[in-house]
């Protein structure tokens, strides 16, 4: 399982832009305005080998009572509550506030591993503004600058100490005769557990209308067709605590965690509600983790045509970035449409592990170079000369060549149309890696 890093402390503090700069995405807006982050975000960060989940939260004010900052707190509590451990953050430059004394009470009550991290802190070479922030008792303020990447490393060493790290390569297939892990994936109150007691034939699951009835991944040994699978049920909420009674959010950490580790991730949608962000965050989820997936549209039964033409639309908007995913439409508590749904996971399960030779890779290649070829960057063209596959479950292919960093991603993309156009995958992602030839003339320059 990838530990979970919850970014917490008061607005404007440098949070966001400590989530931007792990995650090295910009997905969490920063601006110099206190309160912008207002929910929680998620990212898949990569630090010195190691992968993590990061959360970043809103501004924290543990004493409000009504109004945006007391909603504010709701999150970041529920983000305290999914963490392995806690990087509190504080301003170095604005010095030790009466608000961070009270989030330091408030952490100190988690018993959690709690890290302190200095923000702000370019240009300083003594530590003496970092003495008045041991007041907190929370340990050693480390030293970061968020914005321009100082002390990251150190920072990151120091809140996966002791903790279970993922490796940053992807899943490996199971060896033969291991069970291939299946994940339902989706929103809660969508059918996740439905569909799972319909493949099993029986109530293995509890199953009532009410969204976070499911409070951990539950593991499901499974065996269909001669093969043996391994059934994950997403999580809803964790266990409750005396906090979060009046609390019912969706743990999306677990739902992460079991994406990772999954093989092949079926993402279950809703027809009676359409595609909401909460959707589009997920299916990006598992487009970035590479897994096979499929897209189950459940309770289609209780739509009318209109309805269906909406939710069809509101895909091709909203999931386009899913568009080697293949789309099922079935109804888990009637059982319709489970028997196609099966026939589409094997398919994307054998797409995701096909194995690629290397000539058929390199004739496809020069197809499709002779059929459009990449576009000239200044006085050179990049050259494809060969390409072999890299790796499985996500396939991966190795492009190589000369000048190859000036290919495009739009051409990559045509790559991988013609790659899977080929070799018929559906229902998984294909990756494309361009390896330059080195020059060797370049170092006997004069």
């Amino acid at each position: 399982m990838k530990p979970v890093i919850a970014l917490v402390g008061r607005p404007n503090v440098g949070k966001s832009t400590l989530f931007n700069r792990l995650t090295r995405s910009r997905d969490a807006i920063v601006a110099d305005y206190a309160g912008l982050t207002r929910d929680r975000h998620y990212g898949d960060a990569h630090a010195g080998g190691r992968s993590f989940i990061v959360i970043d939260t809103g501004g924290f004010e543990p004493d409000a009572e009504a109004g945006i900052f007391h909603e504010m707190g709701k999150q970041t509590r529920q983000a305290v509550a999914e963490a392995d451990v806690i990087v509190f953050v504080v301003d170095v430059r604005a010095g030790l506030s009466e608000a961070d004394r009270e989030i330091a009470r408030y952490l100190r009550g988690t018993c959690k591993r709690i890290v302190l991290a200095a923000n702000k802190a370019e240009g300083m070479a003594d530590g003496v503004r970092l003495a008045e922030f041991h007041e907190l008792g929370i340990g050693e303020p480390l030293p970061v600058s968020a914005a321009h990447g100082q002390g990251i490393r150190s920072l990151v060493d120091a809140a996966l100490d002791g903790l279970g790290t993922a490796d940053e390569a992807s899943v490996e297939s199971p060896q033969p005769g291991a069970p291939i892990r299946l994940a339902v994936a989706g929103r809660p109150n969508v059918g996740k557990s439905t569909l799972v007691n319909a493949w099993l034939g029986e109530e293995r699951l509890v199953v009532f209308d009410q969204a976070g009835t499911t409070r951990d991944a539950i593991h499901v040994p499974f065996e269909r067709g001669g093969r043996k699978f391994e059934l994950i049920d997403t999580a809803g909420l964790r266990r409750k605590g005396r906090v979060f009674e009046s609390i019912e959010k969706f743990s999306v950490v677990k739902t992460l965690q079991a994406i990772a580790d999954a093989n092949v991730v079926v993402l279950l949608l809703d027809a009676t509600q359409g595609v909401a962000d909460q959707d589009a965050h997920i299916a990006g989820y598992v487009v970035e983790a590479g897994r096979a997936v499929v897209v189950a549209i459940n309770k289609w039964d209780a739509v009318d045509s209109y309805q269906r033409q909406l939710v069809e639309r509101s895909i091709a908007q909203r999931l386009a970035f899913l568009r080697f995913a293949p789309i099922l439409h079935i109804s888990a508590a009637k059982r319709q449409g489970l028997g196609p749904l099966w026939k589409a996971i094997n398919e994307a399960w054998a797409s995701a592990t096909r194995k690629l030779p290397t000539p058929i890779l390199t004739r496809v290649l020069h197809e499709a170079v002779a059929h459009q070829a990449p576009r000239r960057s200044g006085m050179f063209r990049p050259k494809l000369r060969y390409a072999h596959q890299g790796g499985q479950n996500p396939p991966i292919i190795v492009v190589h060549g000369n000048s190859l960093e000036q290919v495009t991603d739009a051409y990559k993309r045509y790559l991988e149309g013609r790659f899977c156009a080929h070799f018929k995958l559906t229902g998984t992602p294909l990756r494309i890696e361009m390896r330059s030839s080195r020059n060797p003339f370049r170092e006997k320059d004069s």
